[in-house]
């Protein structure tokens, strides 16, 4: 892949006057996006930047090269077709694929619009601002004009430089192999706190005691010796300097951004301290994605559905605008498809505030009959998938919106491998099943809950996580990889408390062989 991006590529006018009526029409029903440039790509560029996770420019690493030889394979043989991609980014860039039909283009253009509201308005996406997400705090508070500091492809941009000098310097076999054990680790960073910045250095003035301050209860002064008496505030005293002076563990609470443990205590050399920062802030970046993912698409969906049937589709359009979105909707077995999952969600919670089909009477209802002809004709659905938009996340957004109906309707069920038939089989329709499985599913983005616990385990300056164990077991040889991984940035052993077969186990690596024993925290 070259790192040069494409020339050329601005839209046709013809377009160019799709892209101002879709807009207007966009803007007429509600949605609020930031500035959207389209650009018109090959298919050849298309999979160069879909390598590269939608951006123009990355740091060097194989695993893009590697990509983007799998896209192109199946592109050229017919096994997959990406129709656009769209960058979370102020102003947001759009690419389409040159040769779609013009029927084609305007769909996605209404789809990367439905995106990019979602992008700007959903609280998730807060934490994205290079202002530090200040305003992820409070979803409901923001100021007006809403414009963030997004410029995530510059930022993208001066990471991958950043790469580049320390592979310069230090040779790029080495930054590389140095890269795929950050990148093995990515995934442990806390999806539920901000990308807080790296803490300060340590200085002396840190070593230095703080005196103890013994906590009054408030009274007045002639009653301050019967509610403060000297005796019990000297015995309190005695106690907060005895916890001072009591050996403390690294970290004094169990930790689950380890990037960030690692980066703070970590004995790395400047340029391994750097890759692995640019691996954390990109991992955090990306993070809103893999938590919205359902209800992401499932707004571009309902956007590009409405846009298209009542405003943009004439009627040469209309047809084609079928069988594709027939395609982009589709399900096959065993695979969940976050288009139309999200997309019935939607659409069923405006039917439900529509016809009032919520709160105690609705819920206290028995009647099938009744329920079935129930309308309150409130009207509320359209205000309601707004709110829902902006303060969910696709676990909250299941948790409280997928319905028994909605499942029944859609025919969800949950899998699992036959050991006895070596095949993979239906286990349930039950709608309780169903749910925890999607929330299980969603929960971590079904990564592994993973926390340090402490940086000088046995005393010897082991590592030490623990792994949140959930009824799902770790893969052995992945945890062992990712073992490596930590003990090659730690420089000492590293190891993990899990569970193994039902059983406390920890894991360890000691930068030369593997080992496990029985172990509880």
């Amino acid at each position: 892949m070259s790192t040069n991006f494409a020339e050329k590529t601005q839209l046709p006018s013809y377009l160019r006057a799709e892209q101002e009526k879709i807009e207007r029409v966009a803007r007429e029903a509600g949605l609020d996006f930031f500035p959207t440039v389209f650009e018109m790509l090959a298919y050849d560029q298309m999979n160069e930047i879909a390598a590269y996770t939608g951006f123009p420019t990355r740091y060097p690493h194989w695993r893009f090269g590697m990509e983007y030889e799998r896209l192109s394979k199946t592109y050229e043989y017919g096994l997959s077709k990406i129709y656009e991609l769209v960058i979370n980014n102020n102003p947001s860039y759009a690419y389409l694929l040159e040769g779609n039909s013009l029927t084609e283009q305007k769909l996605v253009m209404c789809h990367v619009l439905g995106h990019v509201d979602f992008f700007k308005n959903n609280f998730a996406f807060r934490s994205t601002d290079l202002d530090g997400g200040q305003g992820a705090r409070d979803p409901m508070r923001r100021q007006e004009p809403f414009e963030p500091p997004r410029k995530w492809i510059d930022k993208m941009a001066n990471n991958g430089q950043r790469v580049r000098r320390h592979m310069d310097r230090h040779g790029q076999a080495k930054v590389e192999e140095y890269l795929d054990h950050c990148l093995s680790l990515e995934n442990l960073i806390d999806p539920f706190h901000a990308p807080a910045p790296r803490r300060r250095p340590w200085t002396e003035e840190d070593d230095e005691p703080e005196a103890v301050e013994v906590p009054r209860l408030p009274a007045k002064s002639y009653m301050e010796k019967y509610i403060n008496p000297e005796d019990a505030l000297a015995r309190e005293r005695e106690r907060l300097e005895a916890r001072e002076q009591a050996p403390k563990t690294v970290p004094e609470r169990p930790e689950r951004d380890v990037l960030r443990f690692l980066l703070d205590h970590a004995p790395l050399e400047r340029w391994e301290r750097d890759c692995l920062e640019v691996v954390r802030e990109e991992a955090y970046y990306f993070l809103p994605q893999m938590q919205t993912k359902i209800m992401n698409e499932g707004w571009a969906s309902y956007w590009h559905s409405r846009m298209m049937t009542e405003k943009i589709a004439d009627a040469t359009d209309i047809l084609d605008y079928a069988d594709r979105n027939a395609g982009v909707m589709a399900t096959s077995g065993g695979r969940l498809n976050p288009y139309k999952l999200g997309v019935e969600l939607f659409r069923d919670i405006e039917d439900r505030w529509n016809k009032g089909r919520f709160g105690k009477a609705w819920d206290d209802c028995d009647d099938q009959e009744e329920r079935g002809h129930w309308d309150m004709r409130l009207g509320g659905g359209r205000a309601k998938i707004f709110e829902v938009r902006r303060l969910y996340t696709d676990l909250t957004f299941i948790d409280e919106f997928l319905t028994f109906e909605l499942a029944e309707r859609l025919q969800l069920f949950t899998v699992g491998y036959s050991g006895r038939n070596e095949r993979w089989e239906i286990e349930s329709r039950e709608f309780a099943k169903v749910k925890e499985g999607l929330l299980r599913q969603l929960s971590n983005g079904g990564s592994p809950v993973i926390l340090v616990v402490d940086s000088n385990f046995d005393n010897r300056g082991e590592l030490l996580l623990r792994h949140e164990h959930e009824g799902v077991d770790l893969r052995v040889d992945w945890a062992r990889e990712c073992l490596r991984s930590l003990t090659r940035i730690w420089r000492r052993p590293c190891n993990v408390a899990t569970v193994v077969e039902g059983k406390p186990t920890l894991l360890r690596f000691d930068g030369v062989e593997h080992g496990a024993r029985g172990y509880k925290v």
